[in-house]
């Protein structure tokens, strides 16, 4: 198999992919998650594994944008705990780091370095690469990224809460994987933004079936203000009977319905 993933190396994406890639898979880095997931779309890679959410920060909204634009279902998920160290130079003027990483350390950077800018970077290995290379006089970072590229941690365990990621392997759409019994399966569900009830309609179309809703999260469609999608987690395979009923109806008065996946849980 071919992955592509959210590089350089040393990312938290890289560590959740070496969880189930093989020897012989070939793993190839990617600058951002969108080009991670044209690679998967345009047929470079077999799949692209990128950050869906943190159980800190939230999602990851330019993996649900993507995810949003079509042409990819989701086929497994990994859950990876997560911690970040600070390397660099004391008392620095600017730090780089992946937006959910400075979400996950913002007390501890207000309360240790309250002057410092922080800059967004990519990923947490980038920043840790802008140190290396001296154009950054610090970084959050992960522990692999420090270590592959010897940058000795000036802090550790700097994250205001333990952390998980949940990341998903994405690739073009097929046919779904046989039921294993502990499944989870993404829908997203598009709805009128003048129908009075409608996102109550979707929540209990689920509930008289025992469908049950593990997340919920909007995002803008880009149509105009106050038009919104909704992701839905819900557990169970699209096989399964009561989700394959939830599916008819609700495609019976959303504006839009589309199955993005049903795969393996994580193990949550």
């Amino acid at each position: 198999m071919k992955y592509a993933y959210l590089g350089p190396a040393g990312t938290f994406t890289e560590a959740a992919l070496r969880t189930f890639a093989g020897p012989a898979d070939e793993l190839v880095a990617c600058r951002s998650v969108p080009e991670a997931l044209d690679a998967a779309r345009d047929g470079q890679v077999d799949a692209a594994l990128v950050p869906l959410e943190n159980s800190v920060g939230g999602g990851v909204d330019i993996t649900l944008d993507e995810l949003l634009a079509g042409h990819l279902v989701i086929t497994r998920e990994v859950l990876l705990p997560v911690e970040f160290v600070l390397v660099g130079a004391p008392d620095p003027d600017r730090v780089g780091a992946h937006p959910q990483a400075s979400a996950q350390c913002r007390g501890w950077l207000r309360d240790h370095l309250p002057d410092a800018t922080v800059v967004d970077m990519l990923s947490n290995a980038a920043a840790a690469i802008a140190v290396r290379d001296g154009e950054l006089p610090a970084a959050v970072t992960s522990p692999l990224a420090a270590e592959q590229n010897g940058l000795a941690p000036l802090a550790e365990n700097i994250g205001d809460h333990p952390a998980t990621t949940r990341f998903v392997l994405v690739a073009p759409p097929g046919a779904p994987g046989a039921p294993t019994g502990h499944d989870l399966t993404t829908l997203v569900v598009h709805i009128a933004h003048d129908q009075v009830g409608a996102l109550l309609r979707v929540l209990t179309e689920l509930a008289i079936r025992g469908v049950n809703l593990t997340r919920i999260e909007s995002r803008p469609t880009g149509e105009a203000l106050g038009r919104y999608a909704f992701f839905l987690d819900c557990q169970g395979h699209i096989a399964d009977k009561p989700l394959t009923e939830t599916m008819r109806a609700l495609e019976m008065f959303c504006a839009k319905v589309t199955f993005l996946g049903s795969y393996p849980s994580g193990g949550r």
